[in-house]
Formats: structure tokens, sequence, C-alpha cells
């Protein structure tokens, strides 16, 4: 490939190939648009036309799938040199016995904060290991499901690090979730023991697992050795059992490992650059892997891991409060909760990891000055991380980066064949942190987990993650969006098809579309649009209700649209693109406040929803309200009245006349 003598200054299409017949051979000349373009990427394009066509020489038969576009120099960057991420261990662990060492170099030092009570590392290890004995005479062994139901508490770090020292997998259910969806998960995993409080009985469904109530046990756990237990379980065996969204209407189990966890302890330890004095936040739910990730960091680094209660975590001033009261130095966010915080008064912050989502330029640049910022990526079926990028100065594209150790990535299209530099392809994900698969789904788990083609022995897999991405030069890796219909929400991992199985699933639904809408910049919500049965008049209130009973919150779509029938592509297929933006404005006649508690309200909930008006029979989640939108508005309310109000109050009283009775209410009695 060299240069000829420039001869337009103009290109008349954004890429044009002439080839010229000349005494010497074939010539052919590229024409490019500059605006789309790099000489760079014109060049390897150039060269990989060149090992095509000779490819076609040698191999005239070979389909073109099958034909070699890359040279043996980038096969051998692209599949070796760019994974060469091996870190040999000495020994792999599982990640209690992390803990267990940490609570032998440190007993006397502050493992967990929940509110005004602690636990030393002595502490916690003395009483995860009473439960654990305990939990080994009820049968618990190495890979046995251990479902676990608590509130955030000192007791919820006890109970899982009590479930892994017997040897069992932990699955954590969330008391906040529909019943129904928790029935499904405890029936899929054919519970035996469930680990809860008396005051969550109430929340539970009625289930064929044997439920251990913590505080009416306490005493005969109590009587139980303090002492580690040994020879239970290997790093092979099961750490937990974690439900992500399914496409078919079902969620499905992910097996993940001790071994794929221990290596993530390691890579966080040296990438975060973690110690003793790091305070690090438990800031996601147990229902998420995200949550294993902030222990770990904190577990395995000999760090102080800080638990608060649900409302105390909402993104806005409740978390703020939290960071700087605790001096939080560690925290891990989705980019949409990162976005309502301000930096400038949380001085203690010194790392800050985002993950779950895309994050902004402008969100980084905001953040990332005198700290360490980081762009961590992975689902929950490579073990929480499989990349992970720090940003720069001198960082000019946002990417996901390069592998943790013992991690490979391979972009591959659809015949498995790697990519070129700058050319999307799916993203595979191997090594150490692959987990077993999913639980009661062979199907599944034969076509996400996939032979690895690049591996001469045959015996390792790669997971598909339905992540479109490309390599840039310099061997980090651009993610660009997803091949199928699942999307991040607030950090949220939902498969589309879930929402829209469970709304054709409901009789008076003739058909269903759900997509994720992003109408307000850096607003992305979930819109649900529905054609009835004939004849029948669907409420919106009442589909919503139908959805609540089925779905963790986080799923339930913000706004609803009825139509006469779904737009539809000229192959039959719904034109997702023709879908109307839903009209978020009141249905009711607009009512003006009628006081000034009410007419600050109105302000509030305009600035926030981003809304001319808002009439104050207008229920806010009917407006497109969502969780992250409802702590901005109390967080301003807060600011506004000058008092404490607990979120579950805007979720009770959704609209502006029963929140500002509320307010008046509380201004009243001073409390």
């Amino acid at each position: 490939v060299t240069d000829l003598p420039l001869e337009n200054t103009t290109a008349k299409f954004d890429l044009t190939l002439a080839m010229v017949n000349t005494d010497d051979g074939l010539k052919g000349v590229w024409e490019y648009n500059t605006d789309l373009f790099e000489g760079g990427t014109i060049e390897r394009l150039a060269g990989h036309f060149l090992n095509l066509l000779g490819g076609i020489v040698a191999n005239p038969q070979a389909q073109i799938s099958q034909l070699p576009l890359l040279t043996e120099v980038e096969q051998q960057q692209l599949l070796i040199e760019w994974n060469n991420t091996q870190v040999d261990y000495p020994q792999i662990k599982c990640i209690h016995q992390l803990f267990e060492e940490q609570a032998e170099r440190t007993p006397d030092a502050i493992a967990v904060v929940f509110e005004n009570q602690q636990l030393t590392y002595a502490e916690l290890n003395g009483r995860a290991n009473q439960l654990a004995h305990y939990l080994q005479k009820l049968g618990v062994k190495a890979d046995t499901l251990v479902g676990i139901c608590v509130e955030r508490s000192l007791e919820m770090m006890v109970g899982l690090l009590g479930i892994l020292k017997a040897g069992g997998a932990y699955l954590p259910l969330d008391p906040e979730y529909p019943q129904e969806r928790l029935q499904f998960a405890i029936a899929d995993a054919q519970l035996s023991l469930l680990l809860t409080q008396e005051r969550l009985l109430n929340k539970l469904p009625e289930c064929q697992a044997r439920l251990i109530l913590l505080e009416q046990v306490k005493e005969e756990i109590n009587q139980n050795s303090q002492d580690n237990l040994t020879g239970v379980v290997t790093a092979n065996n099961l750490a937990n059992l974690i439900y992500t969204s399914g496409s078919t209407g079902k969620p499905k189990g992910v097996m993940v490992e001790h071994r794929g966890l221990f290596n993530l302890a390691q890579a966080q330890i040296k990438t975060f650059n973690l110690d003793s004095d790091s305070r690090i936040l438990q800031f996601a739910s147990l229902n998420f892997d995200a949550s294993i990730w902030e222990i770990l960091m904190a577990m395995g680094a000999g760090a102080t891991l800080y638990l608060s209660k649900k409302d105390a975590l909402m993104p806005g001033l409740p978390l703020m409060g939290l960071l700087k009261d605790y001096e939080i130095t560690q925290i891990t966010l989705p980019p949409s909760a990162l976005a309502v915080l301000l930096p400038e008064k949380l001085p203690k912050l010194q790392t800050i990891i985002v993950a779950g989502e895309a994050c902004s330029e402008e969100l980084i640049k905001q953040w990332a000055t005198d700290r360490n910022f980081f762009n961590a990526y992975g689902p929950t079926e490579t073990s929480v991380c499989a990349t992970v990028e720090k940003w720069t100065d001198q960082t000019e594209t946002i990417t996901i980066g390069r592998p943790i150790a013992n991690t490979q990535v391979y972009i591959l299209d659809s015949d498995l064949q790697p990519v070129p530099i700058g050319v999307p392809g799916e993203l595979h994900i191997g090594g150490m942190g692959l987990a077993r698969g999913y639980l009661n789904r062979p199907e599944l788990t034969q076509e996400k987990f996939i032979p690895n083609p690049f591996d001469k022995i045959g015996k390792s897999k790669l997971y598909k993650t339905g992540d479109l991405c490309r390599y840039l030069p310099d061997g980090k890796i651009e993610y660009l969006g997803r091949i199928d219909n699942q999307v991040k929400i607030r950090g949220f991992r939902v498969e589309l098809g879930e929402i829209e199985a469970l709304l054709n699933q409901n009789e008076d639904v003739q058909s269903a579309c759900v997509i994720a809408r992003e109408d307000n910049p850096g607003d992305k919500r979930l819109v649900a649009y529905l054609v009835p049965q004939p004849e029948i008049i669907l409420t919106i209130d009442e589909i919503r209700q139908f959805l609540k009973a089925k779905l963790p919150d986080y799923m339930v779509p913000n706004a609803f649209v009825i139509l006469e029938a779904l737009p539809l592509t000229p192959n039959g297929k719904i034109d997702r693109r023709a879908l109307p933006a839903p009209d978020l404005q009141g249905k009711g006649d607009y009512i003006a406040p009628r006081n000034p508690i009410e007419e600050k309200l109105a302000q509030i909930w305009a600035e926030v929803l981003k809304l001319e008006r808002v009439s104050i029979e207008d229920n806010f989640f009917e407006l497109g309200g969502h969780s992250l939108l409802a702590t901005q508005v109390i967080s301003r309310c807060q600011e506004a009245f000058e008092i404490a109000l607990p979120l579950r109050y805007l979720f009770e009283s959704p609209t502006i006349a029963q929140l500002s009775a509320v307010i008046l209410k509380e201004l009243q009695t001073g409390s």
C-alpha cells in the first residue's frame, strides 16, 4: 500500500476504489471522505483487501466468510498480544478464605459498619463461622443453594459469609421484589433453606424451602464453634446464583464460581490500589452482582465496608450525606446515579468506578479531576467485571479498556472470525471469570457459552455477550451498543422481551412492544406500546399494576402508549423507530396550585420532569417519573421546606395535592 499523488481534494463518495489495468499490472486508488476516515484506517482497509484477494487466488473454492482479512501479525496482536493477561497465583482460593486470611492478619480492624453498629474482622469471622457450623448440621455442603432474604444490616454480611463458609452458594432474594418473582426464583433454584428475618415474613411467598428465622435461632447458632471450617469447598464450587432478566419472560439464574470471584478480588486490589485504610460503600442491592464486587473490594484488601438502609442510599442529598459522614474513599455507581451528586462536596472520595451503563465524557471530566476514575464493564456471566479503563488527561475516547487478569476478549463476526481494528463485532469473553452457565437452562447455556475457537486443546469456552464493540488502534475496546433487545436502564440490565412477554400474557392486550427512549438527553426510560383486544378499553393504571405484581420497579415502564396498531416495516416486523414519543403531559384537566406549598412542588416537578406545567392531581410516575427522578424531587423538597422526607412519601403520595398535605403535616408537627 503506497500513497499516490493527490488528484482530487473533494471525495465524490464516502469511499471509492478505482482499479486500473496498467503495463505493471492492476493498480488501485482509494478515494475517501476525510471527515469519516483517517489515513491509518484506509491503510488497514487496503491491506485487508489485498489479503482477501490473495486468499481468493490461493483458495478460489472457499466461502468469502472463511477467507482471511488479517495478516499473521494482526492475528497475533488481536488474539495473543492483547490477551496476554495471565497472572499465576500461588493458589486459587475461595472468596471466604480471602476474608479468613484477612481476619487472621488484622483481627481488630473494622470490617463492616452499619449505622451505629460495627464488627471487627475477628468478630465478623466468628459469627459467620457459628452460622456456617449451624448450616452444616442442616445439610448444607458444596454447591448447596441457600436463599438469603434480609434487610441491609450486619446480619446480611454474617449470613452471606456463613453460607459460603458452610460450602453453600447464596441466592439473594430482595424483599422489595414482587412475590411472584421471588416465588419463581425459589422454585427454579429448588431451595431447601432460606435465611430471613421475622419482619420480612409477610414479603415472602409460600414456598417449599425451610425458613430459618435468624432472630429465633440466634441462641442455637451462638452455641456453635467460632473456628473456621476446612475442606468443605473448592474454588470450582459455586459461590452464588444471580438471576438476571430473561428475554423469554422468565429470569435466568447465572451460576458463578469461587475461582472467578477470587480472580476478580486480586484484580480489584491491584487496579484500584486498595488497602486497609480504604472506606468502601456497599451501594448495590444483594440481588445484583455489583454487590459482591463491593464486598470483595473491601474484604480482600482488609478495608472497611459501609452499609446503610435503602433510603439513605438514594442518589441525591441522602447519598451525598452518607458519603460525607462515612468519609467514603471508594465508590462504584451507575453513571446516572453519579450525575446527581456534587463532586466539590466530597473531598475524601479518591476513587470512582462507573459501571452498568455508558458514561458521558462530560460526567467523567466533572469527576476525574484529582481523582482516580475508572470505567468498568462486565456481565454477570463473567463474574461481574471483564474489562477496566482508567481515565487520564490523555484519554481521547471513552472505552471499556482492556481485559483484567486471566481474562481474554475477542471481537468476532457472525462466523467467529476476528474482525480488524476499527470494525464492529460481537464481544466474546473467556478466561477464569466465566460462569458455570445458567441453572436448569442447558440449551441457553450451550447457545451463549460456546467452545473457544482459539483454544487448540479445545476445553475452554467463550461467553457471547451480545455487545457490539470494536478495537481501537491502541488495543482498547470501544462499546457501541447491543445486537439484541437488551438495554441498560439506570445501571440495571433489562431484557425488553421479558416485559413484552408478560404484557402479551394479559388477556386484554392483543400485542405489545417495549423500547428504551432517550427523549431528554441523559434520561433513558422504558416506554410500552400496547394494542388492546377488540372492544376492550385498556387503562394504563391497570396495566401498570399488572406489571408491578410481576416485575421489580426498575423494569416497569415509565410511560404507556395505547395504539390502534403497531407500525410495521415492509417485511412485517415491528418498526421500533416509527413508534411515537409518549405524551407525558397530564391526562386530566389542569388544576392549578392552591397554596404556596403546592406552588413550590409544581415548580420542582416541572423542572425535574422537564414539563411546562404540572396539575396538582397528576401522578408523578404516570408523567414519566422513576426512582432516580423521585430522589431529586425529595432532595429539592427537603431543601425548599427544610424538613427530612423519606423517599417512600412520594411513592405513597404521588400527586402534588397528596404530597403537599404530607409536607404540611410534617411542618405543623415539627418532625
